[in-house]
């Protein structure tokens, strides 16, 4: 591999590991992966790259990955270096400029579904991604307006394990559940209500989408009402709820073996 020295901070292709912050995507579908682990995992992948930023501990490293990948530009620096052309510390030293893996169709999704809602924190997504990807659930699906799965610090907080799941993006709510639903899914609201089922007491079926909402607000009761059915974790006296995403591997886990 010919490495490429940073003598020049300013040059164009250096300007996506600057300009690519937490929740900017590029126009061209740009993504920066950040740390060895979630570059490594990504590279498992058939992931376009357009160049890695690294020392030169990182390529030695991990000659035998890099051999079999197509990497148009590999830029060495120092760690310093790095940090002058992100523009703040960092504790790793490797990033790579990549093309983010397309979307898949609602027809093309698994028989087991996690499904987000409003959503607004980027560590969040990421969390839940990484969980469902341990726990073998290979479908997700995130609202188009909300934080993207592969920003920046979703991807990083995955530690790349979003790359094992299919990700498809929705525009409407309510049409998608429907068109879910007619595609044989029972669709699981996550959410404490008056009618909601004990997470013990549930039966999973063949083919589900678990809905999880907003981290503060939770799910609409527009959204639950066009559910099938409605669960909750059962909880100890005086504690109201887990995080988003402890609750998301709780139940991902108790559907996954029932």
């Amino acid at each position: 591999m010919q490495y490429i020295p940073v003598t020049d901070l300013n040059i164009t292709e250096l300007q996506p590991y600057h300009q690519l912050r937490d929740r900017i995507l590029g126009k061209d579908n740009s993504i920066i992966a950040d740390s060895p682990k979630v570059i490594n995992k990504l590279l498992e992948t058939d992931v376009q790259v357009k160049s890695i930023l690294a020392t030169r501990e990182y390529y030695e490293a991990h000659q035998e990955l890099l051999a079999g990948k197509e990497i148009p530009k590999a830029f060495l620096a120092s760690k310093e270096l790095m940090q002058d052309i992100v523009g703040h510390k960092i504790h790793h030293n490797a990033m790579m400029h990549a093309i983010r893996p397309e979307t898949t169709s609602l027809e093309q999704l698994g028989d087991h579904i996690l499904m987000l809602d409003e959503i607004s924190s980027t560590e969040n997504i990421g969390a839940v991604a990484r969980s469902a990807a341990a726990l073998g659930i290979t479908s997700f699906m995130l609202p188009k307006q909300g934080p993207h799965p592969y920003s920046r610090r979703a991807l990083r907080v995955s530690m790349g394990y979003i790359s094992m799941l299919h990700y498809h993006l929705y525009e409407n709510i309510f049409e998608t559940i429907k068109k879910l639903q007619n595609r044989g899914y029972t669709i699981i609201a996550a959410e404490i209500s008056e009618h909601s089922i004990p997470l013990s007491q549930i039966e999973a079926p063949d083919k589900w989408v678990l809905i999880m909402g907003h981290e503060g607000k939770g799910l609409c009761m527009d959204v639950i009402n066009a559910c099938d059915k409605t669960v909750h974790i059962e909880m100890a006296s005086g504690v109201k709820s887990f995080n988003v995403a402890v609750a998301a591997s709780i139940l991902m886990y108790q559907l996954q073996h029932p």
